[in-house]
């Protein structure tokens, strides 16, 4: 699976964005998908988990009602809709799919990863 994310950029703190990822290659409705972000200095985090189907969503609290994930498996496409941005959101935010449950997304389970795209939210 080769995944592409785009939709980065500078916002406001306040402000949204909404990121994409593209796939190709193997079949995209058989993976969980899930979006990680990496801050300068700090480790890669989880963000956001999706289901092969859509109908199951995990969250890390931090951005627990203010971001939204969703997937459109005719699209090949998994999104991620960040409102009410924080200073604290600022990072590179990558997506990854797995071959596994939604509820197992973390950094070192996911098969696959895309090129970050930088999310930077001023004060």
């Amino acid at each position: 699976v080769q995944l592409q994310a785009s939709g980065g950029g500078l916002v406001q703190a306040g402000g949204s964005l909404r990121l994409s990822c593209a796939a190709s290659g193997r079949t995209f409705s058989y993976y969980a998908m899930g979006w990680f972000r990496q801050a300068p200095g700090k480790e890669r985090e989880f963000v956001a988990a999706i289901n092969w189907s859509g109908g199951v969503t995990y969250y890390t609290d931090s951005v627990k009602g203010r971001f939204t994930i969703s997937r459109d498996n005719a699209k090949n496409t998994v999104y991620l809709q960040m409102n009410s941005l924080k200073p604290e959101d600022t990072a590179v935010y990558y997506c990854a799919a797995g071959a596994i449950v939604a509820s197992k997304a973390s950094a070192g389970a996911m098969d696959y990863w895309g090129k970050g795209t930088l999310v930077t939210v001023s004060s």
